[in-house]
């Protein structure tokens, strides 16, 4: 039998601009049984078999993650050679979208006459299986349509069979938690079989396998196995997939675990009690790392930007978490545009609905095809950036958005050319006081391959506002970094640095430039210290680079004597170290020479300290600075 190219997409590929960008491997179709369901693969797959023998609606229910969906677009296509699968994803779908009336010129008559248009996905011109995806999350007009659709596999005055189509299905998870509605129609219950499947009915494990071909992962599979129910509900076969994927990038495997309300969830039993058990999560990633081989670090350098060059180059869908402020949004623009040479592909959640970027129009042959925005069609690899993800339009939105996240398509239709998606949003509380934003679920968070909970450090503003703004932003900076405490740092975000910097150019009062908390309050943070350093007629002493250099025989005679008195160094040493820390690459880079002088005065360990878990820049910085110290003439 010849090999049967995939036309939709396995566990281990997203659709789209995933495939675009990778090269699959076709495998020979699976042989099945000449009896129907006695095949010898997964409880799913022989389900699917039957149902399809048979002529029979199946339904479909398990849990989020375990694999429903991509055992169908994986298996059909090798099980069934000519199949296509037309995978609708429910949530999505507006009562227009399946079938809708217009006006259509007849052929024999010549006159307007209306005619029922159906979806185009539903006439492919070969067989095809319908799966209706999330069928729990459409409403209420849509399962009156899909009640046809089950009951009769027709849909207004057009036959499905007479199209080509072979099998229905729907697939949910009937958990109300998610979806928030109940299959309870006895007509259209009493049309359908129903399977109910867990994880070991489904083939994740073979997919895993082959998306991480290189990897010996039954030791993974047994580690997983070995989990209480509860533990391998939390740890989806989707969600062991993403840790694994984190595993393979080199970052922290818990980067894999879903931010699900804004809180990181975390692998933990149940008591009989009722009470949370032991947090289990460092103990079952560290196995999961030891058994594929990869270490598991705590960090890794330069996060933010890190991961969004990695989502751009792997295809991922990655989720940021930030306070308000801090540099997201345009940190992950600025690398995108590095990243594609393009800009990013923005939405602004507040601000957009699923069906501002997408409607069913009539086509000339007869059916309905989906207008994408023109954003989503541009040539050339494109990259999404969902801004204030969770501060949607509506409710409906995150689980309308699960589409796009997890099969990178739009009512069905794939998007072209898409490399990658970048959603943006606040944690709900900031500083002990409640945001505005709305609350996911676990089955829409598990989409993201990457969660990250970034950290004002994380984001590298400090060297924009130098370059733009110069001394003063140099001296803001000094301020931020060294005359208040860490609570002061957060109240004093990015976008506040930069007010501050404005408001002393233009010479207005810097309170004003503070976040303003009402009734006359303002962020509790004295400004007393900054504006003495951005006085010049102040006097106050202050130490930086600039100081270090103009003073540098000075400095350099009390580093020497410094090293001179303990091994471990004095205050002073103490000082330069701290002022080496807060220098920018470009403040280190201006003056070289006086870093190299001062440098061979350190103790070994601080001189490492600058070089252990630092941005390449830095990194290559200062090793240029070891190799000059190691080249200065002897001092006397």
């Amino acid at each position: 039998m010849s090999s049967v190219e995939t036309t939709a997409p396995t566990a281990g590929d997203a659709p789209a601009g995933r495939a675009e960008r990778r090269t699959r491997k076709a495998r020979q179709p699976r042989r099945t049984s000449e009896r129907p369901g006695q095949d010898t693969g997964t409880r799913l797959e022989r389900f699917i078999s039957a149902m399809i023998a048979m002529g029979q609606t199946g339904q479909v229910f398990g849990e989020h993650g375990i694999g429903k969906t991509s055992t169908f677009l994986s298996y059909i296509p090798e099980a069934h050679p000519g199949t296509e699968v037309i995978l609708v994803p429910a949530a999505n779908l507006t009562p227009d979208d399946l079938l809708v009336n217009a006006p259509v010129r007849d052929e024999r008559s010549g006159e307007l006459v209306l005619t029922q248009l159906i979806m185009r996905q539903l006439s492919p011109g070969r067989p095809f299986v319908l799966l209706i995806d999330d069928s729990l999350q459409a409403g209420e007009t849509i399962q009156s349509q899909l009640m046809q659709i089950a009951c009769n596999w027709t849909l207004g005055e057009h036959d499905l069979r007479a199209l080509g189509c072979v099998g229905v299905f729907l697939a949910d998870n009937e958990s109300l938690s998610e979806t928030g509605a109940r299959r309870s129609d006895l007509a259209v219950l009493d049309r359908m079989v129903t399977l109910r499947v867990t994880a070991n009915d489904t083939a994740w494990r073979r997919h895993l396998a082959e998306r991480f071909e290189g990897w010996d992962l039954a030791e993974v599979f047994r580690l997983w196995a070995g989990l209480s129910p509860r533990l391998r509900s939390l740890l989806s076969p989707r969600t062991l997939q993403h840790v694994l994927d984190c595993a393979r990038a080199g970052f922290p495997l818990v980067w894999g675990l879903p931010l699900v309300g804004g809180q990181r969830l975390r692998l933990r039993d149940v008591k009989s009690d009722g009470k949370p058990g032991p947090d289990r999560t460092a103990e079952i990633l560290d196995g999961i790392a030891a058994a594929v081989g990869c270490p598991n670090p705590a960090t890794i350098a330069d996060p933010v930007r890190t991961i969004v060059r990695t989502a751009v180059r792997e295809n991922w869908a990655v989720l940021l978490q930030g306070p308000p402020g801090c540099g997201k949004t345009e940190v992950t623009k600025a690398v995108v545009r590095e990243e594609t040479g393009a800009d990013p592909v923005y939405f602004s959640l507040p601000v957009t609905n699923v069906e501002d970027l997408c409607v069913p129009v009539p086509t000339p042959d007869g059916t309905l095809d989906t207008l994408l925005s023109r954003s989503l069609m541009g040539p050339g690899p494109k990259v999404i950036v969902w801004d204030e993800y969770n501060r949607p339009k509506d409710k409906a939105t995150f689980a309308k958005l699960m589409e796009i996240t997890q099969e990178w398509s739009l009512a069905g239709r794939p998007l072209p050319g898409l490399t990658a998606q970048i959603a943006l949003q606040n944690p709900p509380y900031h500083l002990g006081r409640k945001l505005l934003v709305s609350s996911n679920n676990v089955a829409q968070a598990s989409r993201f391959t990457v969660g990250y909970e970034v950290g004002p450090e994380d984001i590298p503003a400090n060297q924009w506002l130098i370059d733009t703004y110069g001394d003063v932003a140099e001296t803001v900076l000094e301020w931020w970094k060294s005359d208040i405490d860490d609570e002061g740092r957060e109240w004093i975000t990015k976008r506040t640095l930069e007010r501050l910097i404005k408001l002393h150019l233009a010479g207005q009062p810097l309170e004003t430039g503070l976040i303003y908390l009402g009734d006359g309050e303002y962020a509790p943070v004295p400004l007393s210290q900054l504006e003495a350093r951005l006085s010049e007629s102040s006097g106050r002493k202050v130490l930086g680079l600039r100081e270090l250099a103009r003073d540098v025989a000075e400095w350099e005679a009390r580093l020497a004597a410094a090293s001179e008195s303990s091994d471990e160094g004095t205050n002073d040493t103490d000082l330069v170290h701290q002022v080496f820390a807060n220098a920018e690459v470009s403040q280190l880079e201006r003056h070289a020479e006086v870093v190299a002088r001062l440098l061979r005065h350190m103790p070994p360990k601080l001189r490492a300290a600058h070089l252990v878990g630092q941005t390449p820049e830095r990194q290559r910085f200062w090793i240029g600075a070891l190799s000059r110290m190691a080249e200065l003439p002897a001092t006397p």
